[in-house]
């Protein structure tokens, strides 16, 4: 039994070994907003939602189609739509954004809106207000099912990672893995993040702990 306990702990040591070496591409994600059908089709009656550029994970992409958020505090242009549409209305800020708009927005993983601000969301055709789905998105991994089997992982984890990029390489503890067949491996934080620790294009991210 202890000789069992020993392989599986040696095991386990093994693989976090393995996992620190492995580096993961970081994307740094912009403000956007998913968009349920139905809120879609009040903001832009009649019109499709056209593919501007694929993304990393599934079938997610950059639409063509700009609204402008309006806060307590303030109004911001030009703020992409992502698609396909969701189940869900969600509005992803920077804790920069969000206290420009005057919107006390909790830093959740997405999907997570329950008990979340709205706003109002205006486009060229009109505008809906939403009474929650404002969140300052949490820093994540996204990890494809086989790779998470072969690094250890699991959905909900919490890891500690090093970022390197060229002149601000930094720590950041706290951010959750999301595990799933159609992911592709990528490590997404915000705009606040990515400019602390200057990441540019060729910006990598290892796990450490």
């Amino acid at each position: 039994m202890t000789q069992q306990i020993d392989v599986a702990a040696q095991a386990a040591e093994v693989i976090a070994h393995l996992r620190n070496f492995i580096k993961i591409p970081v994307g740094v994600s912009n403000k956007h907003v998913h968009l349920t059908q139905e809120d879609y089709d009040r903001l832009f009656p009649g019109e499709p939602m056209n593919r501007k550029k694929k993304l990393n994970q599934g079938d997610d992409f950059a639409s063509d189609k700009l609204v402008t958020l309006v806060g307590p505090k303030g109004t911001m242009e030009r703020v992409r739509i992502l698609g396909p549409c969701r189940k869900y209305t969600q509005i992803e800020l920077s804790m920069t954004d969000a206290r420009m708009l005057g919107i006390p927005a909790p830093i959740r993983i997405s999907g997570s809106i329950e008990g979340t601000p709205g706003l109002t969301i205006r486009s060229p055709h009109g505008e809906i207000t939403v009474p929650q789905g404002v969140i300052v998105a949490k820093r994540h991994i996204h990890v494809q099912t086989k790779d998470a089997v072969l690094m250890g992982l699991h959905s909900g984890q919490e890891v500690c990672v090093r970022i390197e990029s060229a002149e601000r390489s930094a720590f950041l503890d706290k951010c959750e893995i999301r595990v799933g067949d159609d992911f592709t491996l990528e490590m997404h934080i915000d705009t606040d993040e990515g400019n602390a620790v200057g990441a540019g294009a060729d910006a990598t991210a290892r796990i450490i702990g």
